[in-house]
């Protein structure tokens, strides 16, 4: 064993580990693995590994010691505190140069901690983004990496290889960015696939209880959907999912709970959000159904003494073919325009973040990573990525020339659905934030001059004039008793 070298090497066998290590071997790479359990090892090494390339070490040492240097460890553990507890464990024996990389959902400021600490000892580290599940993982997933640059040129061909490829033959894996940016591009991803599982959910409720459609015929519009603009991984599964039946060949997702978990990446993205001013509604809504869905016993309570929610009289009757067919192209028009709002917002947010903490992101590259093997893959991304390369420093993909048109077109439509929704008591909670943020974005005056009046009359917060030059602050005294001294800030 000892005269073999690998060329990477990957701590954790779980299912993502695991199918990793396979894809590596199948695009020619020798790689050593390790898992604390060494059974674990022998059990892959013996099953899904055999006759392969990979090499199975029972050490930490013997791990290290099969690395071609510069040596590149790829940790596949769970994000958290183990990821630390292995970057102490193999630290010492390693070399200066050699590359540590975190595979994991590991949240950003860890990742800028991690950096900055191992950059000390000489040692370089990647915290990279991993999208596609046990299946991309596998044949080829969306692999985000950012970091430590100087690491980059030995990782690029590994990576690039691997992963899943966009339709024109590019890698949907390229460099991010320093430090925390490429586990920060996964996050919002992972807040973006939020925000589209959510609001597939709502269309399929509209079409469920407002439509009184069957599951075959859900499936059908979704399948039809899957071959237009709204071409997408998560339109597709949708469509499979009305499609299968239980062991009683009844619809099984009408068995499954209507409880959603979540792991966090959601509630980081719009906590920063939150942090850095940027209005991401439609992934915060989606985060804050999730919750909602998770109170099942106070919901069934609440149903017992408020009603469930119930359409209005002109609304409580099923359409007609005609009326149906023209709902049901609104609500192509709403998902497709709010689904357009959440990936404007995402990338809003991670130029904010870019911003500030001094990262230098192509977001025509970002988007270019989305385009295979992630979740949230879809057809719009390659336009997306056209958008962003022709104008990098573009405020809003809502006015991009590829998409602001068709956003004006779809708006009377997508008004149509939310009122749909709404007099038919069926929450939209994802559609309608949309629907609001686009309305406010594209609105020249907004009633916050009434807000600003009143924060200057209780907290002497100060104001700007319309009429005056911008940077101006003024104070009134409301009361006239309230005197002209004014608070030491000024939040917009």
């Amino acid at each position: 064993m000892a005269d073999k070298q690998a060329d990477i090497g990957v701590i954790g066998l779980a299912v993502m580990g695991q199918n990793l290590v396979l894809n590596m071997n199948d695009h020619g790479f020798t790689v050593a693995v390790y898992n604390r359990t060494e059974e674990k090892t022998k059990e892959f090494a013996e099953g899904p590994a055999k006759d392969t390339k990979v090499i199975p070490t029972r050490s930490l040492e013997e791990f290290v010691a099969t690395l071609k240097r510069p040596r590149r460890v790829m940790l596949m553990v769970k994000a958290g505190n183990v990821v630390d507890i292995f970057i102490d464990k193999v630290k010492p024996l390693l070399e200066k140069g050699d590359i540590i990389i975190d595979g994991g959902n590991s949240h950003y400021p860890d990742t800028e901690r991690r950096k900055k600490a191992l950059a000390e000892e000489g040692l370089l580290y990647i915290g990279t983004g991993v999208s596609g599940g046990e299946e991309g993982a596998r044949r080829g997933p969306s692999i985000m990496p950012g970091g430590s640059s100087e690491a980059w040129p030995h990782l690029k061909e590994i990576f690039q290889a691997i992963s899943a490829k966009a339709p024109d033959g590019a890698p949907c894996c390229d460099w991010v960015g320093e430090g925390g940016a490429g586990h920060y591009v996964k996050m919002v991803h992972n807040g973006i696939e939020y925000g589209d599982m959510q609001l597939i959910s709502e269309a399929y409720h509209i079409m469920k209880q407002r439509l009184g459609m069957s599951h075959e015929e859900m499936a059908d519009v979704f399948d039809r959907w899957n071959s237009g603009r709204l071409e997408s991984y998560l339109i597709e599964i949708t469509r499979d999912i009305l499609r299968t039946k239980d062991e009683n060949g009844e619809p099984l997702v009408e068995k499954i709970l209507d409880t959603a978990g979540q792991k966090g990446t959601g509630k980081w993205t719009v906590v920063d959000g939150a942090t850095l001013g940027m209005p991401i509604t439609l992934i915060a809504e989606a985060v804050f159904s999730r919750i909602v869905s998770s109170f099942k016993d106070q919901r069934v309570a609440a149903a017992g003494i408020l009603g469930e929610p119930g359409p209005e009289d002109d609304a409580a009757s099923k359409p007609n073919p005609a009326e149906r067919d023209r709902i049901l192209e609104d609500l192509e028009e709403a998902v497709y325009a709010a689904k357009l709002t959440s990936y404007a917002q995402g990338f809003m947010l991670i130029r904010e973040a870019a911003r500030e903490y001094g990262w230098t992101v192509d977001y025509g590259a970002v988007a270019g990573m989305w385009r295979g093997g992630c979740i949230i893959r879809s057809a719009f991304l390659s336009d997306i990525t056209a958008a962003f390369d022709k104008n990098r420093d573009l405020d809003s993909l809502l006015v991009a020339p590829a998409f602001a048109p068709a956003m004006k077109n779809a708006v009377t439509s997508w008004r149509r659905a939310v009122i749909e929704a709404v007099r038919s008591g069926i929450p939209a909670p994802a559609m309608s934030s949309a629907l609001s943020f686009f309305e406010g974005y594209r609105t020249s005056r907004l009633p916050a001059n009434m807000l600003q009046a009143q924060r200057d009359y209780f907290g002497a917060h100060t104001y700007e004039r319309t009429d005056r030059p911008r940077g101006e602050f003024f104070h009134t005294n409301w009361t006239g008793t309230g005197g002209s001294v004014t608070s030491g800030t000024y939040d917009a």
